[in-house]
């Protein structure tokens, strides 16, 4: 069976238009027929014409995008489906945008393809971890700059009942049970019971 040639481009809103994405494909040498194209998200491939394009794919045809970015959002969405494609389906890759991404062979002997394959999925490897030590970079300075400036994080401490004490005394004493004691108290059980073992560290510091 004689392999084929198709084409994938995607948008991420029905307001953005495709038309460079397909004219660049068109150009290429990509028959409209096997073009296909989504209006959604990039932000996983639950997409219909990409599952629908999926099926077709066989060994040896080629599916060519216009950038890399238009497979997916994240490297680490990049690298499994540029394994999958490559390796599983075992189809050839070409991105328009980065001449050097063809994982097309000449002939029987010709390795190149395979060789692009690895290294592009290494490099991509290497970008996601480059990008996983950004975020947490940005994230880990945002915190330290938020907590300069008096930001604090979690659940806002709940203000301590001014007649606190004087049932944690009653119940030390056994005249209130812990029910009893923290359903006057309007707090929870377990709450109360943490706030007397608070009282009695403190008595004995």
């Amino acid at each position: 069976m004689q392999s084929k040639v198709y084409g994938y481009a995607r948008v991420s809103t029905r307001e953005q238009n495709e038309d460079r994405q397909v004219v660049a494909l068109k150009s290429y040498g990509v028959p409209e027929k096997n073009i296909f194209l989504d209006k959604v998200s990039g932000k996983d491939f639950n997409r219909p014409a990409y599952k629908r394009l999926i099926k077709r794919l066989r060994p040896k045809d080629t599916l060519v995008i216009k950038s890399i970015d238009r497979l997916g959002r994240n490297y680490e969405d990049i690298i499994d489906e540029w394994r999958r494609l490559t390796k599983d389906i075992k189809a050839y890759i070409v991105v328009i945008d980065l001449p050097i991404l063809d994982t097309r062979v000449k002939d029987e002997y010709d390795v190149t393809g395979t060789v692009i394959a690895d290294v592009v999925l290494a490099l991509f490897g290497y970008f996601a971890q480059m990008e996983r030590d950004y975020i947490r970079s940005r994230q880990a300075e945002g915190i330290a700059l938020a907590k300069e400036k008096g930001v604090t994080f979690g659940r806002p401490a709940k203000e301590k009942p001014a007649n606190l004490d004087e049932y944690i005394e009653k119940y030390i004493s056994k005249e209130l049970s812990s029910r009893g004691a923290s359903k006057a108290l309007n707090m929870p059980q377990s709450t109360f019971l943490r706030r007397v073992d608070e009282y009695c560290h403190n008595l004995h510091h």
